[in-house]
């Protein structure tokens, strides 16, 4: 269960610190209002929490993420963060964040302004998240035995918004959130590569995501804020087979841009070079701010996604495990079966069907 630890922390302070924070210059102040708004819930400085998408799905309709089925987690009972709230090394196309330019702001801070302490943040997402999950108590649709697992969550995706790796204590923030027995997820673009080597304590489990296999892609899509991104991320992926916890290259596939035989075979240089546990390969989504950015028709079809897995696992000798359709994302891995960390999900989960790769020939010679 996770638990709150008795620190001797003044919650007021830490209040009013963060609220003179933001409103010390325009640009915060505008970005904080318009991430207040749309849900964020700030935490330590420049932290922030946000309920999940599947949180709410799950608890009102019974209705799981794909990391559910697939590594355990329990949808209802993962905080969905990020210790640096807004600030990041690149200015990703598809990033459905909010974006500096997107509110006619220029902001090139590459540095973190403050650094909250790894306690702080650990314990006031629990009690951010826990006031979220508050609002569900008596809703008729939201079963009591859920609704109260929720409020002692399990794990933490360590994803939500900003680069977390820009945040230097990150090691220290993850051994937080284990000491109260949640699980972590830790989800990078890879610029940091000094941070995640020097990692006092290895999250659950770690993500790079990819949506470019060259400089010149990187450069054009990732737009990065520091020229030398590319050759980082490069050795964030030399990084990877060192590490002990499972490790995911998640690629995003943009139709127009990254779906060509020519991008699979780039991408599978990248992985044979990084030999994650997992590749998921998951279609770009027309939501948020990306709108302004992209257009619908370079969110590809789950079928598209499907087949570009297809031909990833045959030019990796990765196998297909899964898939999931509401997510439109597939599964390989060179093991057979992932990796829990978790109990997974309850009884009454609508539509298991929808998650389960279908049993056809061509699967069977793919995991063969």
């Amino acid at each position: 269960m996770s638990r709150l630890l008795r620190l001797n922390i003044d919650w007021e302070e830490v209040r009013r610190k963060r609220e003179e924070f933001w409103r010390s210059r325009p640009v915060y102040r505008a970005i904080y209002e318009r991430m207040r708004r749309q849900g964020y819930h700030f935490i330590g400085t420049i932290g922030v929490v946000k309920r999940c998408y599947w949180t709410k799905e799950a608890l009102v309709n019974k209705r799981f993420c794909y990391k559910c089925l697939w590594y355990g987690i329990e949808s209802h009972r993962c905080i969905q963060m990020s210790p640096v709230a807004a600030w990041c090394w690149n200015r990703c196309l598809h990033c459905w964040r909010l974006q500096p330019e997107d509110i006619g702001m220029e902001w090139d801070d590459a540095r973190i302004p403050v650094v909250d302490d790894p306690e702080i943040i650990a314990e006031e997402s629990i009690i951010a998240f826990r006031r979220i999950i508050s609002g569900f108590k008596g809703n008729p649709r939201v079963d009591p035995k859920m609704y109260e697992e929720a409020m002692n969550p399990r794990h933490v995706a360590i994803s939500l918004t900003g680069e977390p790796t820009l945040y230097p204590r990150l090691g220290e923030l993850i051994r937080e959130y284990h000491k109260r027995g949640l699980t972590t997820f830790l989800v990078t673009h890879g610029p940091r590569p000094d941070i995640l080597a020097g990692l006092e304590e290895e999250p659950s489990q770690l993500y790079l995501s990819l949506e470019s296999w060259n400089r010149e892609m990187y450069m054009f899509f990732n737009r990065p804020l520091v020229p030398t991104a590319w050759d980082l991320v490069q050795e964030t992926i030399e990084l990877f087979p060192s590490f002990k916890n499972p490790t995911v290259f998640r690629i995003t596939l943009v139709k127009g841009f990254n779906m060509s035989e020519r991008d699979i075979e780039g991408f599978a240089k990248l992985i044979e070079k990084g030999n994650p546990t997992y590749v998921e390969v998951k279609a770009y989504m027309y939501m948020g701010l990306s709108r302004g950015r992209l257009s619908r028709e370079n969110m590809p079809s789950h079928e598209e996604v499907r087949e570009f897995a297809q031909r990833l696992a045959e030019k990796t000798g990765y196998m297909v495990l899964s898939e999931s359709i509401p997510s439109r994302i597939v599964l390989l891995s060179r093991i057979k079966e992932p990796i829990r960390h978790g109990k997974g999900c309850p009884d009454g989960v609508k539509h298991p069907e929808k998650y389960a790769w279908p049993k056809t020939r061509e699967y069977e010679e793919l995991n063969d």
